[in-house]
């Protein structure tokens, strides 16, 4: 594990109360990051809606993606245990997990995942959602990448609720919904460009991130500039010629 990288890492999760703070830029960095220092192979996140629900906001690559979004429609696995329970839940072995989760175990086994660690996003009684990570072999996660996925997990939930506790309770439910809504326009994104530059999905998702950042754009405008055709997909390859200002 990168020590220094490490380090890095926490510091942007911690610094969530600057003006411009992009929610769905912030927890795609933290699954991102997740595979980058643990030993997993993928990641997805879930966080409750205004009604409490849960809905998929960041995922580290398609597989998970779809495997979140199984999760969801079947209402079992790791992710919705961990949220009900506030603790972890993990099985080491999917190959034996049909009892536990059935549906979920079948579609994760065929997607080439061994095993699973799912984390909740908790601070003291409050869960606001749950971290995915899924690995391709079988076995426990490393004691040391646990305790790293949970202070990682722990610093952004106290890094999003501190964000809420400063503008009312109400402030971030409203903004975590925005980003949930913003994440159906990123996906639809998403796909527009996967087809016209017939790239896959990972691709197209890493094309519109690479936009946004570069340009000083937040994501969910990039994608609704695509969509709306004020981004021809072809730009989203050019690099950017300035910074520029970041549009709200």
């Amino acid at each position: 594990m990168d020590g220094e990288r490490l380090v890095e890492t926490f510091v942007e999760l911690a610094d969530t109360l600057v003006d411009d703070f992009d929610v769905i830029d912030f927890l795609h960095m933290l699954v991102d990051r997740c595979v980058e220092l643990l030993d997993v192979d993928a990641a997805g996140l879930l966080l409750a809606d205004q009604r409490g629900r849960l809905q998929l906001i960041a995922t580290s690559n398609e597989q998970a993606r779809l495997l979140e979004l199984f999760q969801l429609q079947n209402d079992e696995g790791p992710c919705l245990d961990a949220f009900a329970t506030g603790t972890r839940v993990s099985h080491p072995d999917l190959a034996q997990g049909g009892r536990r989760w059935p549906r979920f175990t079948a579609a994760a086994t065929e997607a080439g995942f061994g095993a699973v660690d799912a984390v909740p996003m908790r601070l003291r009684d409050e869960v606001i959602g749950a971290l995915n990570l899924f690995r391709t072999r079988s076995g426990e996660l490393d004691a040391a990448a646990l305790r790293t996925a949970t202070a990682l997990v722990d610093i952004a939930t106290i890094g999003l609720l501190q964000q809420r506790s400063i503008h009312h309770h109400q402030v971030l439910t409203e903004q975590l919904q925005t980003a949930l809504n913003s994440r159906v326009t990123v996906e639809q994104a998403k796909g527009l460009v996967a087809e016209r530059l017939h790239v896959d999905m990972d691709t197209a998702f890493t094309a519109l991130r690479r936009y946004a950042r570069g340009h000083n754009l937040k994501l969910s405008l990039v994608a609704h500039d695509v969509i709306t055709g004020e981004i021809n997909t072809p730009q989203l390859l050019n690099p950017p010629t300035g910074t520029g200002q970041l549009r709200r």
